[in-house]
């Protein structure tokens, strides 16, 4: 039977009552911390679904979306 708990003041204490006899052997291993997923692992439904995009859409989204001047070598900007 696996019991779950917590660490509290250096003691583990059980997070449920359980009846256990006095002397009675046990085992603890600590549970490895959840991680929280990455930025890839959270956008890997929708990286890479759109289509018909210009080749240089990720340098250049500013101009495509806002219309702010191009970065482009040559432009007005440069």
């Amino acid at each position: 039977m696996t019991y779950r708990g917590h660490v509290e003041n250096g003691t583990v204490v059980l997070d449920e009552p359980a009846s256990l006899p006095e002397g009675a052997r046990v085992r603890v291993e600590p549970e490895e911390p959840a991680r929280e997923p990455t930025l890839a692992e959270r956008l890997k439904d929708v990286v890479g679904i759109l289509e018909g995009l210009p080749p240089d859409f990720a340098a250049q989204h500013d101009h495509y979306i806002h219309g702010t001047l191009s970065n482009q070598v040559g432009s007005p900007r440069n």
